[in-house]
């Protein structure tokens, strides 16, 4: 007796597509299209009659939308696999099929050569991004990293900022910062208050967060 087949559902409101993709994917030994829809309500319908382990999804579908049937078919068929195919590789259209529970990620621009991979990859459990997807990921987390440094670096604070909240980070008082760098426990409060903002510190617990992980605290 044969392996059993990956039972694959396509959904794409392109016939001629659909056509091109069945005729892939029913090449390969393991593989079988048992089910294909048009549109959204289609997609639904198709899930459930056959069960398949993998529904191959486009995002901008007639009736109902593409995320619209993740919301109802993974909650329904917690064990569906689903593979998004779309034209677009936008970020925000990647974060939002992430988070809804789509396994993968298929632009339609590289879908004759990595579909088939990412079939076999999300029915297995794992997950998969074509290199551009995965690529438009990388990039905005390094834009948000970026950002993210941009507003909390050492170096935006001033020296007497940096000493006020290394001393603070310490436990010293008020009184005792002013005593020892010389100016008066007004200004010691004025400085850290101002560090603070600038580092959108709400807290002590975070401003001692802050200063041992940037290492202010080393040479003091």
């Amino acid at each position: 007796m044969g392996e059993e087949k990956i039972r694959i559902v396509l959904a794409d409101d392109h016939a001629v597509l659909r056509a091109g993709l069945r005729a892939l994917l029913n090449s390969e030994p393991d593989l079988i299209v048992v089910g294909e829809a048009g549109d959204g309500d289609e997609a639904l319908h198709q899930v459930e009659a056959h069960q398949p382990q993998v529904l191959v999804l486009d995002l901008m579908m007639p009736k109902v939308k593409g995320l619209d049937i993740i919301d109802q078919l993974t909650a329904k068929y917690p064990h569906l696999r689903v593979l998004i195919l779309s034209m677009h590789a936008d970020t925000q259209y990647v974060r939002h099929v992430l988070k809804a529970g789509c396994a993968g990620y298929v632009t339609k621009s590289s879908a004759d050569t990595e579909l088939i991979t990412a079939i076999h990859e999300v029915a297995n459990g794992r997950s998969y991004l074509t290199p551009e997807v995965a690529n438009v990921l990388l990039q905005d987390y390094r834009r948000q990293d970026n950002a993210l440094h941009a507003v909390n670096e050492p170096e935006k604070l001033s020296d007497r900022e940096s000493e006020v909240l290394a001393m603070t980070a310490l436990g010293y008082s008020s009184r005792e910062i002013g005593e020892i760098l010389f100016i008066s426990p007004k200004s010691v409060d004025t400085y850290r208050q101002r560090s603070m903002e600038k580092l959108h510190l709400e807290s002590r617990a975070e401003l001692v967060q802050y200063a041992l992980k940037n290492g202010l605290l080393e040479a003091k």
